[in-house]
């Protein structure tokens, strides 16, 4: 069985992550089974004004940086739960120690096989203004939708403030509710919920609209490449 290395960037994601692999575990390999998992989560802080400046090469580096520490630990690849790093992941650069799954491909993969044809997407403002959901969505001929530049406030806001801080309101789900049926009005037939936290706020028996959630999801991919039913990645950062 193959050794899962978490890269976090959000520890509500990151742990989120860690929980749904464990499960999965336990589903596919019976009681107290899963496969190895090692988690590095060097802090957010230190890097929030470099996405600020759009500062991918600084980025990159903070993420090589936790990787080489998965390599070590002996992680075989590695999982990075939060959508907007993956513009910097997928930024040029000198590649990763070990292979990684990217959690665009992963999410749009998904909705591929649902047979969606416009999905919504939400996350923080770097993700839905960014190039990794358009370009994952779009290789595979699936149309994509973001809220207007009130609502993207809105979301990037309740995300920063509230849910990577561990915060979870009623009034924060119901403004998340309201955007996503404007995304329904917009003919999405699904929302890609893609800031890890933010299942952990909108469920799928509260969403107008079947969700696409993008933690569980990756976690999911990497215990079948851990037991060998998804072939190991190949991707080691760069351009898709």
């Amino acid at each position: 069985m193959k050794h899962v290395g978490i890269l976090a960037h959000s520890f509500e994601g990151a742990t989120l992550c860690f929980h749904t692999a464990c499960m999965e575990g336990l589903a596919k390999l019976g009681a107290h089974m899963h496969p190895e998992i090692t988690m590095t989560c060097s802090p957010m802080a230190l890097v929030l004004d470099a996405w600020e400046r759009g500062d991918n090469e600084e980025l990159r580096g903070f993420f090589m940086n936790d990787a080489r520490k998965l390599a070590a630990a002996g992680a075989d690849f590695f999982v990075l739960p939060d959508n907007t790093a993956h513009i910097a992941m997928e930024a040029a650069g000198e590649p990763f120690p070990i292979p990684g799954l990217n959690i665009g491909e992963v999410v749009a993969e998904q909705a591929a096989k649902d047979g969606r044809g416009k999905v919504g997407i939400l996350g923080t403002k770097y993700t839905m203004n960014g190039p990794v959901y358009p370009g994952a969505l779009g290789r595979r001929g699936i149309a994509w939708a973001v809220p207007s530049a009130e609502d993207q406030k809105t979301v990037n806001d309740i995300i920063f403030d509230e849910l990577c801080l561990g915060v979870f309101t009623d009034s924060s789900r119901d403004a998340y509710v309201r955007i996503i049926e404007k995304l329904k009005a917009d003919e999405c037939d699904a929302v890609a919920l893609v800031c890890t936290e933010i299942p952990l706020l909108v469920s799928k028996d509260v969403s107008p609209l079947p969700t696409l959630e993008s933690t569980q999801l990756l976690a999911r991919a990497a215990v079948e490449v851990a037991v060998g039913d998804r072939p190991m990645p190949t991707w080691r950062g760069g351009p898709v």
